[in-house]
C-alpha cells in the first residue's frame, strides 16, 4: 500500500454541508498532507478519490462561490 492510499484510508472525511438529508448525491472532503484535499463519493467509500493541490482547491472553491457550477 502506498503512502497516499494509507493517508486516504486514515483521513478524516466530512460530508458537504450542501448534501441533502436523504443521502443522495453526496460528496465528502478530507484535508491531506501538503495542503491537498481529497474528494470522494460518500456512497462509495472505497472507490476513487479526486486529489486537489492547494492551488486547484482554491480555484475550485472560488468557482463555486462565483456560481461557475450552478
Amino acid at each position: 500500500m502506498d503512502e497516499l492510499t494509507r493517508e486516504l484510508d486514515t483521513a478524516i472525511w466530512r460530508k458537504s454541508s450542501h448534501s441533502g438529508p436523504d443521502g443522495g448525491n453526496c460528496v465528502e472532503v478530507a484535508e491531506l498532507s501538503g495542503g491537498r484535499r481529497g474528494v470522494r463519493d460518500s456512497k462509495n467509500l472505497t472507490g476513487p478519490a479526486l486529489i486537489f493541490t492547494p492551488d486547484e482547491w482554491n480555484a475550485f472553491i472560488a468557482g463555486v462561490k462565483n456560481g461557475e457550477f450552478d
